[in-house]
C-alpha cells in the first residue's frame, strides 16, 4: 500500500535502511533477546550511517529532513522485533523535547552526539506510585544556590541501563493548585553524582530492551539543565505526547501485519485432515478478518501520520488510533497464535515473540483507558 506522505526519496532511504538492518539486526536479534539487551555497538552503527534522529537540524549534525524518514525508520525496526522501541524513543519522543524547548547551548551541548549514537536518551515520568497521573509525581528538585537537588524514584523507564542522558519529569513546586503547575522538566546525566540504577527489569515481553529503575538521591543537577521554563513540564509534556501515540500506534500497525504475513505463510504450508490448513474455511474466515482490520487500519494511520506531518492538532484520533490498533494488535496476537497450533507456543516461531511483546502497548504511553478518556472528553462529554 502507498503511504500518501512517502515520495521516492523515502522509498530509496527505506532499502537503504532495510539492507542495513539485515546485515546488523537481523541476524542478531534473537542473540539480543536472550542477552536482554541491545548493544551499544548497535546503536553507533545507526548513527554513523545516519539512522539516529535524522530531523535534526544540520547544525547539530542531523539531517533536517521531514518526519516521513523518522515513520519508516520506525516501520522497519519494528519488523525486526518490538524489543528495538528504545531507538524510536530515542529519535522521536526524548530527542524532540531538547529541540523544542533546550537552549542553543544544551541543544550544541547534547543534539551531536544523540546523532552519532555516542549519547542515549531516555525520559523519566513513571513512578512506583504514579503512572498515569503525571501531576502526582512525588520526585522533588529544590533549587539550591547553582543546582537542583533531586530526590525521587523512577520505573519501567525504557533505555534505563544504557541512557546517558535522562529528561525527568519533577515537582519544583509542591504547594501550587492546582498541582501539575508544579512540574518541570530537568536533564540529568549520566555521571551526575546522587544519581544510579536500581533494577534491570525482567519483563514479560520485549526482553532485549533494557528497561530499568533509577534512583536519585540528593542528586546535584546543575541549573542550566533546566529543560524550558520552571512549572511548565506538564504542559511540554501533553505537547509532545501527540508524537509519543503515534509511534506505539506505528508500531503496533507494523506487528499486526508481520503477524498476519508470517500466518498466512504457515498456514499454506501445514497439513491437516489431508489439506493446507489454508484451505479450512475456519482459517480462511479468521484470516479474511484480520486482513480487514488491517487494511482499515492502515488507511485511518496513514491519514494520521499525513495530518501530523503538516503540523495539524489530531490529539484525539491519535488517542482513537493508540487504542483501537494495539488492540486489534493484541487480538491477532491471540488469533494467529491459535493458527500455529503448538508450534505457536514454541520460542523458535516468532508468533510467540510477538504474542509476548504486544500486550504492554495497550499500557504505556498512556492506558487505553486514558485514551478513552480522552477521546470522550473531546468529544463533549
Amino acid at each position: 500500500m502507498k503511504h500518501p506522505y512517502l515520495n521516492e526519496e523515502h522509498e530509496i532511504f527505506r532499502a537503504s535502511f532495510r539492507k542495513f538492518l539485515e546485515k546488523e539486526a537481523y541476524p542478531y536479534y534473537e542473540q539480543w533477546e536472550e542477552d536482554r539487551i541491545i548493544p551499544r555497538s548497535f546503536w553507533k552503527k545507526m548513527g554513523a550511517q545516519g539512522f539516529l534522529c535524522p530531523d535534526i537540524p544540520e547544525e547539530y549534525g542531523g539531517s533536517d529532513v521531514d518526519w516521513g524518514f523518522s515513520v519508516v525508520i520506525n516501520e522497519e525496526i519494528e519488523r525486526v522485533g518490538s524489543g528495538t522501541i528504545g531507538i524510536g524513543l530515542h529519535n522521536d519522543i526524548v530527542v524532540p523535547y531538547i529541540t523544542a524547548y533546550g537552549t542553543k547551548e544544551q541543544k550544541e551541548r547534547w543534539l551531536p552526539k544523540c546523532v552519532t549514537g555516542e549519547c542515549i536518551t531516555a525520559i523519566a515520568m513513571t513512578e512506583p506510585g504514579a503512572g498515569s497521573d503525571l501531576a502526582g509525581i512525588s520526585t522533588t528538585a529544590v533549587l539550591d544556590g547553582d543546582h537542583y537537588i533531586v530526590n525521587g524514584q523512577k520505573t519501567f523507564i525504557t533505555n534505563g541501563i544504557h541512557s546517558d542522558l535522562i529528561v525527568v519529569a519533577v515537582k519544583t513546586d509542591t504547594k501550587v493548585v492546582p498541582k501539575h503547575k508544579g512540574v518541570s522538566l530537568i536533564v540529568i546525566e549520566r555521571d551526575t553524582p546522587g544519581f544510579s540504577r536500581g533494577r534491570k527489569l525482567n519483563k514479560v515481553g520485549l526482553h532485549c530492551q533494557d528497561t530499568a529503575e533509577l534512583i536519585f538521591e540528593d542528586c546535584r543537577v546543575p541549573k542550566e539543565n533546566l529543560l524550558g521554563e520552571e512549572g511548565k513540564g506538564f504542559i511540554y509534556l501533553m505537547e509532545k505526547l501527540q508524537q509519543e501515540r503515534l509511534l506505539v500506534a506505528i508500531g503496533a500497525q507494523i506487528s499486526s501485519e508481520e503477524m498476519l504475513s508470517s500466518t498466512i505463510e504457515y498456514v499454506k504450508s501445514r497439513s491437516a485432515f489431508g489439506k493446507n490448513i489454508s484451505q479450512f474455511q475456519n482459517t480462511q474466515f479468521k484470516i479474511a478478518e484480520m486482513a480487514t482490520d488491517i487494511q482499515m487500519s492502515r488507511a485511518f494511520l496513514d491519514s494520521l501520520i499525513a495530518e501530523h506531518i503538516a503540523g495539524e492538532n489530531v490529539v484525539t484520533k491519535v488517542s482513537m488510533a493508540k487504542w483501537k490498533l494495539t488492540e486489534v494488535a493484541r487480538e491477532i496476537a491471540t488469533q494467529c497464535m491459535k493458527l500455529h497450533g503448538g508450534y505457536g507456543y514454541m520460542e523458535e516461531y516468532p508468533i510467540a515473540r510477538r504474542y509476548r511483546d504486544i500486550p504492554v502497548a495497550s499500557i504505556y504511553a498512556g492506558t487505553n483507558e486514558i485514551m478513552k478518556t480522552i477521546i470522550a472528553k473531546n468529544l463533549g462529554l
